[in-house]
């Protein structure tokens, strides 16, 4: 984990998700999932309106059409809780998901060029998302 400055711990340790309100898809999509919970967790900087220092554990949940984001230290005890509304991401989220299914159907029958191209498609959406929620 790359600190931003000396002593900066703003930065996200884990990510979990609530089962209860996460669908479970196909077993593609749940590797994708796992993937960009990796990503995320790669090189991040994460530091909440609060001004609590990290580093995080964040766990996710979909409650009332809202995304929540329970934010807690690394012995899980609770520093903060943000909602976010998830409708103004609708559009966004369709289309990603859009393209992760050409992408596992072009894994099936496409060349690796044709697989690449879809794939900068769907990083490009990812990379959208994450700076509206900036």
């Amino acid at each position: 984990m790359a600190e931003d400055a000396p002593g900066d711990h703003h930065w996200i340790a884990n990510i979990t998700l609530d089962e209860r309100s996460v669908v479970r898809r196909s077993p593609e999509v749940e590797h994708e999932r796992r993937v960009a919970i990796f990503d995320l967790l790669e090189d991040n900087h994460f530091a909440p309106v609060n001004g609590a220092g990290g580093p995080f554990h964040l766990h996710l949940a979909i409650e009332d059409n809202r995304l929540v984001m329970l934010i807690n230290d690394t012995n899980d005890k609770p520093i903060t809780k943000q909602l976010v509304p998830v409708s103004p991401y609708r559009r966004l989220i369709k289309d990603y998901f859009t393209v992760c299914e050409s992408y596992f159907e072009a894994i099936k029958r496409s060349t690796p060029s044709q697989i690449e191209a879809i794939d900068m498609g769907r990083r490009a959406l990812h990379d959208e998302g994450s700076e509206k929620l900036r």
